[in-house]
């Protein structure tokens, strides 16, 4: 290898610059994803579909840009690679101070994908492709100038970029976004960005300066990587970006979409790269394939059990991505090429990246009609590990595989008993059937998992228990009578059916992920009688019927449809909108086979409004409604935009003088109550509170379900009349800080919940 110097002072770099430089670009492109996504996550109600989307695309452009990287690599001078550099960057920079770019329209709920893509592309496309090909881009430059001289790799810069993106990750939603706002984050990184400018410029001049290997890419000493080679990299980088997504997506679905939950399994994500490009990693590879083995099978068994405590559930996912993503990387450095190889490794690796985002993000949501993606990612991980001698294996991994899928495949039949298929008489002692099956089939998936565990020296046995654990584990979970499943951007939705005596036996449900949004009886005696929430004894059905009583005719709007249950209550001469973002909600709501209180209950003109409630309802005239129920946040993805004081606000606006405001803040995850007062209040509203408890039995003709709720008044007097009934009661708005389109604390509300169930937390 030659080295010429081509300046004077023939003296390379200081490392330090170098590991600024990528420090510095990783920083920014971290910060900047759970930033540019908390920009457009009102746009489309808050689904934790847009962060998955948006992330499929920074890895596509990540793809991009080290592409170009790589390309650039043909040109064998550093100075003109910098130069060239230097340009693009300027030329990206064109796109800031970084905004959401409205050039693609207004958010569609038909196509959001394609809508979110196409802003995203527009808003930060150019800037982040250009600041994502830093890291290989430097490290190539590392290893032609002070990498040639001394003999090092250049891979440890890698480990500075990946710590460089984790404290930014983790920055973000400790310090940034609880201590500043919005439109202050969106100025700094743009400031930021012009740092990074005068940051590689200086890196740029300093290396043209010192001495440089004149050996360009396309003069290689060992051979190129084989197509091979690039496939199992590509397989490998894959793996562990579905599984990231995957998990973000169980995390979001039971709690809330939101940047404080998005960092957990990208910070992960992260460390995973920095311990496996470590010199002496601090996980060794084969610990990690024993850990692995026995969290993954533990998270397959447990993952369709949702009514698991979260605090259980949210540990075992995280370790178990943790450990296969760690298990997928190591076994991805172990198989890196020579330096001069260094960005065609880069680009598979992006490559696996888009592949296993592509995969959740566009493909998952049109081939299965429920999130199967992530089981069926966990059990092909299985295929990672080391396949062992197949051609000798002991009788006791044989022993152990036919135990464990014997063991799998028992637990639906001990969950068919446990459900009462033994008409629920004693059999041992003072446990029923039922309860003796039901421990039966515990027992019978912890015996998969040990079985799992033990062969884990041989993928294809593990893959073979793991598969089988998967689907039984999840038709062992599935207790409820599902007729239905229909998938979208905004979540899955399931038809399932139940018996309820007192309301003439069957039962048709609507659950959105694993929160019900509605009931409807099918006996013609009760069909339009509304279910669930919505019944004249819980608050929403005591503020219809008290406006009703007072009203001749009411005007309705109604965020949220659901099964359209609150169409019961209008009747003749009163006007009910619904607003919904979902279409597929619209048409489900709407089809007479699957629920009819629109269709045939309804006694008033309804109509429909598809789209974010936050941009529809802001269209409608002021003064209009007479009720406004935001019934939003009964699932337990809480879309935040709904419920800040620039929302409360501007719903406030829309209300006659008289009228009210409901909001509908049931959650098993959050405290939505406090901040919500708090909001009411500074958005110049009276609220009201009152949590409501359904009776242990329903009464006859009846089904509900306990609710906490609050209601808004433009008018104190109309307060009153609620306060007067013993119900309600006066919200107290000083117990949290009221939510604003720039300050939002879920993880406050998160605490708080936690807090309320666990008495001694501070």
């Amino acid at each position: 290898m030659t080295l010429t110097a081509t300046g004077p002072a023939a003296r390379s770099a200081p490392q330090g610059l170098f590991v600024l430089t990528v420090f510095t670009s990783a920083a920014l492109v971290f910060t900047v994803q759970p930033m540019v996504a908390r920009l457009v996550l009102p746009l489309l109600g808050g689904s934790p579909s847009v962060w998955n989307t948006s992330m499929a695309f920074f890895q596509i452009a990540l793809l991009a840009g080290y592409v170009y990287a790589h390309l650039l690599q043909r040109i064998g001078s550093l100075k003109h690679q910098a130069l060239i550099h230097l340009g693009l960057l300027l030329a990206a920079g064109l796109a800031l101070p970084l905004r959401i770019n409205g050039l693609a329209g207004p958010p569609s709920s038909d196509h959001p994908n394609l809508w979110l893509m196409a802003v995203l592309a527009l808003s930060i496309g150019a800037p982040f492709a250009v600041l994502s090909a830093t890291a290989p881009l430097v490290q190539a430059w590392y290893a032609r100038t002070l990498g040639a001289v001394d003999g090092r790799e250049p891979y440890a810069l890698y480990a500075a970029s990946n710590l460089g993106s984790l404290l930014a990750l983790l920055a973000y939603p400790v310090i940034l976004e609880p201590l500043t706002l919005l439109a202050q984050q969106r100025v700094g990184w743009s400031a930021g960005y012009a740092a990074f400018v005068l940051i590689i410029g200086m890196l740029a001049l300093t290396i043209s300066r010192g001495p440089i290997s004149a050996q360009s890419s396309g003069q290689t000493t060992t051979a190129a990587p084989s197509w091979r080679d690039r496939a199992i990299w590509v397989a490998l980088a894959a793996i562990p970006s579905s599984l990231m997504l995957g998990v973000t997506t169980y995390i979001t679905t039971d709690v809330a979409s939101a940047p404080f939950l998005w960092v957990l399994p990208l910070a992960l994500y992260l460390t995973t790269f920095i311990i496996a490009f470590q010199d002496k990693p601090a996980i060794s590879p084969e610990l990690t394939l024993t850990l692995q083995a026995a969290a993954l099978a533990a998270c397959v068994a447990l993952l369709p059990f949702r009514s698991t405590v979260f605090g259980i559930q949210l540990p075992v996912h995280l370790i178990a991505f943790f450990l296969t993503a760690l298990m997928c990387h190591q076994r991805l450095v172990a198989r890196r090429p020579a330096p001069e190889h260094l960005t065609d490794f880069y680009i598979c690796l992006s490559l696996g990246g888009v592949v296993g985002g592509a995969f959740n993000a566009f493909a998952a949501p049109i081939l299965f009609n429920d999130v199967w993606e992530y089981p069926i990612i966990l059990a092909l991980a299985c295929l990672a590990r080391p396949w062992g001698n197949l051609g000798r294996v002991p009788i006791w991994t044989w022993t152990m595989f036919f135990l464990g899928v014997a063991a799998a495949v028992g637990t639906p039949v001990a969950v068919t008993f446990a459900s009462g298929g033994l008409n629920g008489k004693d059999v041992v002692g003072s446990f029923s059937q039922a309860e003796f099956f039901d421990m039966g089939m515990k027992g019978l998936l912890v015996l998969a998992v040990i079985s799992a565990f033990m062969v884990r020296r041989h993928a294809i046995f593990m893959f073979g228990v793991i598969a089988v654990l998967t689907i039984a584990s999840e038709t062992a979970a599935d207790r409820t009578d599902t007729r239905e499943s229909w998938r979208s951007f905004f979540g899955v939705l399931k038809k399932s059916e139940t018996i309820v005596p007192n309301i003439g036996g069957r039962v048709k449900m609507l659950a959105h992920g694993t929160t019900l949004h509605g009931g409807q009886a099918q006996d013609p005696n009760y069909r339009c009688t509304p279910m669930v929430y919505y019944t004249p004894s819980t608050p929403i059905g005591q503020v219809f019927i008290a406006e009703q009583k007072a009203k001749a005719s009411v005007r309705i709007g109604a965020v949220g449809l659901g099964t359209g249950t609150v169409a019961a209550y209008t009747r003749p001469g009163d006007h009910l909108t619904f607003y919904e973002i979902d279409p597929l909600v619209v048409r489900i709501a709407n089809d007479p086979k699957h629920f009819t209180y629109t269709t045939e209950c309804a006694k008033g003109r309804v109509d429909f409004v598809v789209g974010d409630a936050r941009l529809t309802v802001a269209k409608e005239p002021d003064g209009l409604f007479d009720i406004l129920l935001i019934d939003a946040f009964s699932s337990d993805a809480v879309p935040a935009h709904l419920l800040t004081v620039e929302a409360v606000r501007g719903y406030l606006a829309k209300l006659r003088p008289d009228g009210v405001l409901i909001l509908h803040l049931s959650n098993r995850n959050l405290d939505l109550m406090n901040p919500a007062n708090a909001v009411a209040r500074a958005a110049g509203g009276w609220p009201a509170e009152q949590y409501y408890v359904a009776p242990e039995v329903d009464p006859p003709g009846t089904w509900e379900s306990s609710e906490n709720a609050i209601i808004v008044v433009r008018d104190r007097a109309v307060l009153e009349r609620y306060l007067a009934s013993g119900k309600w009661t006066g919200g107290d708005p000083f117990k949290a800080r009221p939510w604003t389109d720039d300050y939002t604390n879920l993880a406050g509300a998160l605490y708080a919940n936690l807090k309320g169930r666990v008495g001694w937390l501070p």
